[in-house]
């Protein structure tokens, strides 16, 4: 039987499986426990559903556990993550309690795992307030960041700062996300999963299904965002975008396909406004799509000819990261962790505005060998940079150091 390891060998290589087996050696039979708000929905649970079991073949005692809680508690980290986007929000003080009041529930629910954890990874803000109930914690706690708080609402970050201070390192996705901290601090972009439903291969067959089943026609152009439906997307935004290119290119077709997160208590209303803004165009196909749509989601973005993602705010894409692996340019925001993906005119365009991302649909609908070109380079990109091997790689690096310290020269196995 094949192992988990020796699949990801045949795409990332096999010197790259050998280098992850050599930095988990002084790890081995380490427990490590992972905690996030959610296991299915977002792009922290995708990397999680992977990256566990990954860590668990090459001999480390890994858990993931969900911090579950009532609205209110949703409603308040709601508000966190757009406050750390930059949003002006005040948060009720009621809400506030809420929120400490479920992490110190979680902590007494599975105090012994987390005090004699070795390592814990705490993901976002929704369980950054547990490490302060767990005062006779045995390992090293690392919070993991990815969100794009570049810029975040002072107040807000103040408050949760004094929980984050406490924390043994922290991890951000780029640099100008990072915060003034007197821990270490780490950056390690996300990743994709190549054998995932959502970006292996699949058959011609199965791309040409989504044609009649979303009503799509294969002889026309289609643009594709594949989202939450979140106001920092900027759904509104790409329907802006097509309409105006519609205006030069009357054939143009576009899928906005979203699920639900369990933790955002706000997609409801966001989508009702994008299917206001889409009503009475047949050719805007808005998708509600259920959590386990991964290989529709693969099968729309190899059959559309360009996607897009004009976040206003973003830690990183990971619908990016998985167009490009399949060979399409991406027009993105210009923002966040997506500059780190898409290089401006080489693997896609940063745009700012409707307008601009309207010029560069028509653009590339008008010079299919430069949308060819660019979408290998993008595919290219993403082999060498937003594997799912390298995010492990640079998890299992960082482990290896906080165990180290500041000793000079480590040894591996």
């Amino acid at each position: 039987m094949t192992t988990l390891l020796e699949s990801y060998a045949k795409v990332a290589g096999e010197d790259v499986i050998d280098h992850l087996r050599q930095l988990s050696v002084p790890l081995k039979g380490m427990k490590v426990l992972h905690i996030n708000s959610t296991r299915i929905g977002g792009g922290v649970a995708e990397i999680l559903t992977k990256l566990v079991p990954l860590q668990q073949e090459l001999g480390l005692d890994v858990k993931w556990e969900v911090i579950l809680g009532r609205s209110d508690f949703y409603q308040c980290t709601k508000y966190f993550h757009n406050a750390l986007q930059g949003s002006h929000v005040e948060i009720p003080q009621n809400l506030l309690k809420v929120y400490e009041q479920t992490n110190n529930d979680f902590a007494d629910e599975f105090r012994e795992m987390l005090e004699e954890a070795d390592f814990v990874f705490i993901h976002d803000p929704q369980p950054a307030a547990v490490l302060k109930f767990c005062p006779n914690r045995k390992g090293r706690w690392i919070w993991r960041c990815h969100i794009d708080g570049s810029h975040p609402n002072r107040q807000v970050w103040k408050y949760l700062r004094d929980f984050v201070s406490e924390y043994d390192a922290s991890i951000f996705s780029l640099a100008v996300f990072s915060q003034a901290l007197s821990h270490p601090q780490y950056l390690i972009p996300p990743s994709i999963d190549p054998l995932s439903d959502k970006n292996k291969s699949i058959s011609a067959k199965e791309v040409r299904a989504v044609f009649p089943d979303f009503d799509l026609d294969p002889d026309r152009p289609i643009i594709l965002q594949v989202s939450r439906f979140d106001k920092f997307k900027d759904p509104i935004g790409v329907i802006q975008s097509y309409k105006l290119t519609k205006r030069f290119i009357p054939t143009l077709q576009l899928v906005l396909a979203g699920g639900e997160a369990t933790d955002d208590p706000e997609g409801e209303a966001v989508l009702k406004e994008v299917r206001g803004a889409a009503s009475g165009d047949p050719d805007i196909h808005v998708l509600l799509l259920p959590a386990d749509a991964h290989t529709t989601i693969n099968a729309l973005q190899r059959a559309s000819d360009i996607v897009l993602q004009k976040s206003i705010k973003e830690g990183f894409g990971l619908t990016v990261t998985e167009a490009m692996w399949k060979s399409k340019p991406v027009i993105g925001g210009n923002t966040g962790g997506i500059r780190l993906q898409v290089i401006d005119h080489h693997t896609g365009f940063l745009v700012n505005t409707p307008e601009g991302a309207a010029l560069r649909i028509r653009y590339l609908l008008h010079h299919r060998n430069k949308l060819k070109e660019m979408g290998k380079k993008a595919r290219d990109f993403v082999r060498e940079n937003f594997l799912l091997t390298r995010q492990l790689r640079e998890h299992l690096t960082l482990m290896v150091g906080l165990i180290h310290g500041a000793e000079d020269r480590i040894v591996l196995g």
